[in-house]
């Protein structure tokens, strides 16, 4: 018999499993604890019972059974909700993760698994040098991605050695003052605008990180193309539907790793989640472009975003660019010129502020929305008629477009006024044919009406063409964002518009330029190799002279300007409906698309919207928007807190200011994106 006061009443034994970093097996102990005993106290009577003398700092309790990690210290065990029944591991909240990055490279690194996902990923991005991580996330590959390597590996004989940059030296103490990422308005600029290297002051300053020089051009430059064979072999989505799969796999920003089934030394991916980037400067940010120049390449490559031949022969020009200025050696000089060019850059940036500043242009788009009139053709190709585009006379007022059958009844009553706010606006556009069309899609209350718009040239396409873009938005021509949009267009056409040169055909260098790296696998069977060669250095001539970090830049920009740039796709079925559908969710609008025939059904923007919620217990996602106007859904590619995170993430990036420190209001983030659950 044991005595009651040796046994104590309200003691019991609670098993604890230590994972102990230096040996191979775990280890069981068993503490007699009471449920009015803290976990601090837990903590400390475990570690006098292993009696090993260490720095258990980063140890903390992880309950297996409930998924969640006890770092509440002062919360009693009663409190927890522990039980003699529970097992508890005392673990690193630190441990080793592989990271394959947009541009494919794998680094293994130590990550916090205990801290939410919003903040791993907020220091991994300062190890890696990444600025605005608030953009990132991490994604699980897609069982098919992993069914196609799966098949690879059976396939080749040799075994495959992954290269991998080892970071594991790296200092993940979070919020630490030196840590890299965390800018001033007046810090040194870290990198040369124009070719991306780390700028010569800088050098030094990279000793303090575990990102050397060297594991800094890894990241901040784009390496030697793959081969068609490889492209053949990574997964291609088919359609919507697979397109779809790719994005069920983002974790939940909200939770930590360990509770999302993450184990030491896994492999996730670190991808840009919302394509809103923010406050892009090559001073600061050239791991950051390179990284979303790489995300951008391969989604054309593998047909993630479809695009027309003309524009994937621009992407293929500059992709040659950049890999040509990245293997030359003139890239990799760090020249001491561009510190005396610092100040010249300055006062050009300041030219460019002041002369956006002029107080007679404010005045004038105050007083005066400016309006374009002009003759148009048309189509609307859902009425019963032969797709003929007839002249009209158009007038652009506002948000508004109204046509009329001539100039002169121009002062009259329109045939119709299209009211452009909220609609897509597609670019049907092909330079060498001289086609310059404008495909609008405007909502309805029963789906979405097409019109078709037909310019006559360059520069009216681009006054047009600008003004419906800024219209679809709810901004009207007096914004100070028309004239850029105009000059992008234009920038864009001209890129389109080459001519063949007898010059660059037999230019040596072109002779081992491998075209295959560069398009993807439907242009390789659609033309020969030579074929391809000629075509890609015809568009290249347009971008020979830009530099290595101009020319990323404006591939980010080319694809941005895709129709479906920025589209993540889910399967959904809408509340009343008897079939499943696309939902695509954008950085400003979210469009319901008809999964059979790829086509838009209907759009809601973001700044119609009032509230939205989830009914967690039938995973519905319920949205209300101006005008009475309501949705309802559940998800079925993907758990509905996937969208839910995605919506709120969107309107949390749109809250963010040039004027705003750099730190993230991260309680702002969770309450837009974490829900009740």
């Amino acid at each position: 018999m044991i005595s009651s006061s040796e046994y104590g009443s309200n003691s019991w034994e609670l098993l604890v499993i230590v994972d102990h970093q230096y040996e191979e097996e775990q280890k069981e102990f068993t503490l007699r604890v009471s449920g009015d005993l803290h976990i601090g106290g837990v903590m400390l009577k475990l570690v006098e019972q292993i009696k090993i003398s260490q720095d258990w700092s980063d140890y903390a309790l992880w309950w297996e059974q409930k998924k969640r990690w006890l770092l509440k210290t002062h919360w009693t065990l009663d409190k927890c909700g522990v039980q003699a029944d529970a097992k508890l591991l005392f673990t690193t909240q630190h441990k080793m993760l592989r990271l394959r990055l947009p541009n494919l490279k794998t680094v293994r690194l130590k990550v916090s698994f205990s801290s939410v996902v919003f903040k791993a990923v907020s220091d991994i991005c300062k190890i890696l040098n990444i600025r605005r991580s608030e953009e990132l996330s991490l994604l699980k590959q897609s069982e098919d991605t992993l069914k196609k390597k799966k098949k690879k590996d059976k396939n080749s004989k040799e075994p495959v050695i992954e290269d991998i940059l080892n970071l594991c030296n790296s200092p993940v103490i979070s919020g630490s003052p030196a840590s890299p990422g965390l800018y001033s308005k007046t810090m040194t600029p870290i990198y040369d605008p124009v070719n991306g290297t780390p700028a010569s002051s800088t050098i030094t300053w990279f000793s303090d990180s575990p990102l050397t020089e060297q594991n800094c051009s890894i990241l901040a430059f784009s390496h030697p193309n793959c081969s068609p064979e490889t492209l053949a072999e990574m997964y291609q989505p088919r359609t919507l539907a697979d397109k779809a799969k790719l994005n069920a796999g983002w974790l939940d920003s909200s939770r930590s790793l360990m509770e999302q089934g993450i184990l030491e030394d896994d492999q996730l991916l670190l991808r840009f989640k919302y394509y809103s980037f923010f406050d892009l400067n090559p001073k600061y940010d050239a791991v950051r472009i390179n990284q979303i120049y790489e995300q951008a390449r391969w989604a054309i490559l593998l047909e993630e975003i479809d695009c027309t031949e003309e524009e994937m022969l621009i992407f293929a020009a500059l992709q040659y660019h950049v890999s040509k200025l990245s293997l030359s050696s003139e890239a990799q000089d760090f020249t001491c010129e561009s510190e005396v060019d610092e100040v010249e850059a300055a006062l050009s940036n300041l030219e460019v502020t002041l002369e956006g500043g002029k107080a007679s242009n404010i005045l004038e788009d105050i007083t005066d929305i400016p309006k374009l009139a002009d003759n148009l053709r048309l189509v609307r190709p859902k009425k019963l008629s032969l797709k003929a585009f007839k002249q009209y006379w158009f007038v652009f007022k506002d948000t508004s477009v109204s046509y009329f059958k001539n100039q002169e009844s121009g002062q009259g009553e329109p045939i119709e006024k299209l009211n452009l706010k909220g609609c897509e606006v597609v670019p049907d556009v092909n330079v060498a044919g001289k086609k310059f069309g404008i495909k609008l899609l405007i909502p309805v209350a029963d789906g979405m009406n097409e019109v078709y718009l037909r310019c006559d040239n360059e520069n009216q396409y681009a006054r047009w063409m600008a003004a419906c873009i800024l219209a679809s938005k709810g901004k009207t021509m007096a914004d100070s964002s028309y004239h850029p949009e105009v000059h992008k267009i234009l920038s864009f056409l001209k890129m389109k518009n080459w001519t063949v040169s007898p010059q660059a055909a037999s230019d040596p260098e072109s002779m081992d330029m491998k075209p295959e790296c560069f398009v993807s696998l439907r242009y390789i069977k659609k033309y020969k190799s030579k074929q391809l060669a000629a075509r890609i250095l015809e568009a290249h001539q347009n971008v020979a002279q830009m530099s290595l970090v101009e020319a990323k830049l404006r591939f980010i920009q080319t694809w941005q300007s895709l129709p479906e740039f920025g589209l993540s796709y889910y399967i959904v079925r809408f509340k009343g409906s008897k079939k499943d559908d696309l939902l695509g969710v954008s950085y400003n609008r979210l469009i319901r698309i008809d999964a059979a025939t790829g086509d838009p059904i209907t759009t809601w923007r973001f700044s119609n919207m009032k509230q939205w919620n989830v009914n967690w217990e039938i995973r519905q996602v319920a949205i209300e928007f101006d005008q009475n106007v309501s949705i309802a859904f559940t998800c079925l590619s993907a758990d509905c807190k996937i969208i839910h995170e995605y919506i709120g993430g969107y309107i949390f990036l749109s809250t963010r200011s040039k004027d705003q420190n750099e730190t993230l209001d991260e309680d702002l983030f969770h309450k837009l994106t974490g829900g009740q659950e």
